[in-house]
């Protein structure tokens, strides 16, 4: 049996295992890759050498100390997590992968990060990361005197908006929803002279190559006009990869796992960090001290319980 299980491999994931190991627990990473989000760099015409990701070095970092530890880690994916009881009424939980093992642990730190809402259209994939971010928060800065556009309808897209407002030429809001008359945000949006609001407006195209240079845009009477552009910031919203653990922890109405200021979850014995909790702010840095925290509490939760004394077989790494 495992002292704890990390399942996801980005940022706090890594961050908790190489906690973790200096804790010398008896510890395994379960993850489809090493890095996450840290892997993902947005280049910018005339910046190709310019990496945005704050924190890349940290986790480059402590990747190199986690891959050369292969007992210690497994590239798979989590399908299922269940909490279990051992006869001495000590709770342990399963982990099920896809690709058929299984492995049990008296703890959990859940680092499997979120996803971004895509379009879905003609361009996007082959430009993401060459001019297409979804995140205004880390990429905003990149397009100093550009000209943008913002993908939203709700505070996500105006907080995006009004950031680029200050340093992009020019700002095209892209709403394809209807807006609050009555928002604050969109008081002050309407209000700045490099912003162009497009009520009810959708993007059909990205082009370019390799750098995004525009857009096909589907406006709210169906013709189609075109916008150049060097960034488009789809602010849809992040999908957490909580799945695994429904239904063992509380989940907000976004489906983020809901954490305390220590990482901890609803559940006892499980703990989670980075974008797929309630933390604010999808930053590598925020995530790297999620991850921190959420093991050092994870051992502490270890120290108080001891191992159950009829521990379950353990499934072999296969």
């Amino acid at each position: 049996m495992y002292d704890l299980i990390v399942i996801g491999g980005g940022p706090a994931g890594l961050t908790a295992m190489v906690y973790a190991i200096h804790k010398r627990l008896e510890a395994l990473l379960i993850t489809e890759d090493l890095g996450g989000k840290a892997n993902y760099r947005m280049h910018i015409r005339g910046l190709e050498g310019y990496e945005t990701i704050n924190g890349e070095e940290v986790v480059r970092k402590f990747r190199g100390q986690v891959e050369y530890l292969d007992f210690a880690r497994l590239m798979d994916r989590v399908v299922g997590v269940q909490s279990l009881k051992a006869s001495d009424g000590e709770e342990y939980f399963k982990v099920s992968t896809k690709g058929g093992a299984t492995f049990v642990a008296r703890s959990l730190v859940v680092a499997t990060g979120a996803r971004p809402k895509m379009l879905g259209v003609p361009g996007e994939r082959d430009l993401l990361g060459l001019g297409v971010s979804y995140s205004a928060i880390s990429h905003a800065p990149l397009f100093w005197g550009k000209a943008t556009a913002v993908v939203g309808s709700d505070e996500l897209a105006f907080r995006a908006v009004t950031e680029l407002a200050t340093l992009a030429g020019q700002v095209y809001l892209l709403a394809p929803q209807p807006l609050p008359e009555d928002s604050p945000w969109m008081a002050k949006i309407r209000g700045l002279d490099n912003v162009t609001i497009m009520p009810g407006a959708t993007v059909a195209a990205m082009h370019g190559s390799p750098y995004l240079d525009e857009i096909t845009v589907r406006l709210a009477d169906g013709s189609t006009t075109k916008l150049a552009v060097k960034g488009l910031f789809v602010e849809l919203g992040l999908i957490p990869n909580s799945e695994i653990v429904k239904g063992l922890v509380e989940l907000d109405s976004q489906g983020r796992i809901v954490v305390d200021c220590r990482g901890a979850t609803s559940h006892p014995g499980i703990y989670a960090a980075g974008d797929v909790t309630n933390s604010y702010a999808e930053q590598v840095l925020i995530a790297i001290g999620d991850g921190a925290k959420a093991v050092l509490a994870a051992y502490e939760y270890l120290l108080r319980h001891p191992k159950p004394l009829a521990e379950p077989v353990k499934t072999a790494i296969r």
